[in-house]
């Protein structure tokens, strides 16, 4: 799985930020709906970067672990949730999301943001499966999502975003025969002393076929697999594939 940089997860923690703010409140509701008062707040982020959901979920008086390879991503985490690090509701730790154990056990475990589409391949999916599997409570739930290749498709673009405090250039472009999309993003960012410090980083996507993953999660063990929207996750999407984004609903 890939690690970012220094320099960018200071980018990410200053521009990308909004994501968990759209699909939190979509993955709680859909959580402790069937299950009310008596619905366990532990939570798991596999991949929680500098940790947007994470608080999202501490404000709602979760116990919540994040887990990301990246340790300068975490560094921002930590420094986003320090009230709640330092009274040991939260807490954070770098390992790699086909590859890990923790001693504790989570009602809901989650990965966001094409997190997952980090892993390089089907095999490394597969080893996060069952390291989900392992830490998830029984009658718990997995949900995270995942770039189609129908919205990988649209990585083949380039973009500048330029504001007082940064110039962000992301180019993309997607494999079709190799099945991985590549994004370059680059740039610069005002520091505190009012320079502008450069920053680069280059990531990929793995496109993965959608019925090989719902596979993948049924022969780990998983009860119910379904595909969906953010804005309802326990309705079935039909055809996955046509969406550019879905979001894969497990429950144990």
């Amino acid at each position: 799985m890939q690690a970012y940089n220094p320099s960018f997860a200071r980018v990410y923690n200053s521009f990308w930020t909004g994501f968990a703010a759209q699909v939190g409140p979509g993955i709680r509701e859909f959580y402790e709906r069937p299950r009310g008062l008596d619905a366990d707040r532990s939570l798991l982020d596999v991949g929680c970067g500098t940790g947007q959901l994470v608080l999202y979920f501490l404000e709602h008086d979760y116990d919540v672990t994040g887990i990301d390879l990246s340790e300068p991503m975490l560094v921002y985490a930590r420094e986003n949730a320090a009230e709640y690090v330092e009274s040991g509701q939260a807490t954070f730790v770098q390992d790699d999301a086909s590859d890990f154990s923790l001693d504790d056990s989570f009602g809901l475990v989650v990965s966001t943001y094409d997190a997952l589409n980090h892993l390089e391949s089907l095999a490394a999916l597969e080893r996060c499966f069952r390291c989900v599997y392992r830490v998830l409570e029984d009658g718990g739930c997995f949900v995270f999502d995942l770039n189609t290749r129908e919205g990988l498709r649209r990585w083949n673009t380039t973009k500048v975003q330029e504001t007082d405090e940064a110039l962000i250039l992301t180019s993309g472009i997607y494999d079709e025969r190799g099945g991985r999309a590549w994004t370059r993003i680059s740039g610069f960012m005002r520091t505190e002393g009012g320079l502008y410090e450069r920053f680069e980083q280059t990531a990929f996507n793995t496109a993965f076929d959608l019925a090989a993953v719902r596979d993948a999660l049924l022969a780990c063990g998983w009860a119910t697999v379904h595909f969906a929207a953010i804005h309802d996750l326990s309705e079935p999407l039909l055809e996955p594939e046509r969406e550019a984004r879905v979001f894969i609903v497990a429950l144990k």
